[in-house]
């Protein structure tokens, strides 16, 4: 009796082993939004989110990309460091998982479309695939070519090269007209007609759950939210409960502040209305979310057991 009594729990002990263990068979990179950076002033980009992985035994990489840039260029950068963490692996490393926020998604679904040797799943979060109003009203108010455009752009350049400078990335010079060209509607449009792959065919619909590419094979993934007020203490609310304004009459059933929840579909939905807001997603600002939802690191580190449930 004692004997099985043991055996039971070492059992169950291993099981919970097993089932804790969300070591991917590929590096999951993480690919950052706007404003993108991986460390400035002790500001982690993904808070705690690595550190969560990680700890799950996944190998996690933070690429550093232009902070204000178009999808395409910031896809270049990315490609370039992929094909270098890749070289220093001595061969450990085939494919990379790209779990990416905000613009991120646009940005790795274009790697998908030119390099898909290197990917083997990509998961966006909050990404707007078909625009965002906030675009539409940005570039309204302030045409690129006019004194106040110009002004608008020198600026936020600016703060977009500051930036970069400050994550390492001093090489990059910010484009802030070709990243808000990008998510007004006739720019999303254009995007996405030259890269259509895993969007669905019809207004908040799912898109196929993977897609060959050039004989590869890549698994689909997105997941949004629908809370632009979580919490109390959170800095960011005050921001997004207002941007959350542009999106009445936009036919949306709902929005994280920046991101519609019908805009966010692609792939294989997880769930397109956890109450997060544009931040929230990624663990921001300082952990500081709803306390009424899961928490945005349980997603990660179960989304990393789903993937390697998949063999990736």
């Amino acid at each position: 009796m004692k004997h099985s009594l043991l055996a039971l729990l070492s059992g169950l002990l291993l099981s919970f082993s097993a089932a804790s263990n969300a070591t991917t068979k590929h590096p999951v990179v993480l690919v950052p939004g706007i404003f993108a950076f991986d460390n400035i002033a002790m500001i982690d980009y993904w808070y705690q989110i690595p550190a969560t992985l990680q700890s799950q035994g996944v190998r996690v990489f933070i690429p550093k990309i232009n902070a204000f840039e178009s999808s395409t260029e910031r896809g270049k950068q990315l490609i370039k460091q992929l094909d270098s963490y890749k070289a220093a692996s001595n061969g450990t490393i085939k494919k990379f998982n790209l779990m990416a926020h905000s613009q991120g998604g646009m940005t790795s679904r274009y790697v998908m479309n030119t390099r898909p040797d290197l990917v083997a799943s990509v998961t966006t979060m909050a990404t707007p695939h078909t625009g965002s109003p906030l675009a539409d009203i940005t570039t309204g108010i302030a045409p690129a070519g006019t004194l106040q455009g110009v002004s608008f752009a020198v600026f936020a350049n600016a703060v977009g090269n500051l930036v970069n400078i400050l994550s390492g990335n001093s090489a990059s010079q910010s484009n802030i007209n070709a990243m808000l060209s990008e998510f007004t509607k006739p720019g999303a449009a254009a995007f996405n007609s030259k890269f259509p792959r895993g969007l669905p065919s019809s207004k908040c619909g799912v898109g196929p759950s993977s897609v060959s590419i050039n004989g590869h094979s890549i698994r689909l993934y997105s997941w949004g939210g629908n809370g632009p007020l979580t919490h109390v203490l959170d800095p960011s609310d005050a921001l997004f409960g207002i941007t959350s304004l542009a999106f009445i009459g936009q036919g949306e059933p709902g929005n994280d502040g920046v991101t519609g929840v019908c805009a966010n579909h692609f792939g294989q939905v997880i769930n397109d209305r956890y109450f997060m807001n544009h931040l929230d997603i990624n663990n921001q600002v300082f952990g500081l979310v709803s306390w009424f939802e899961t928490n945005p690191k349980t997603l990660f580190r179960n989304h990393a057991t789903r993937l390697k449930n998949v063999g990736l």
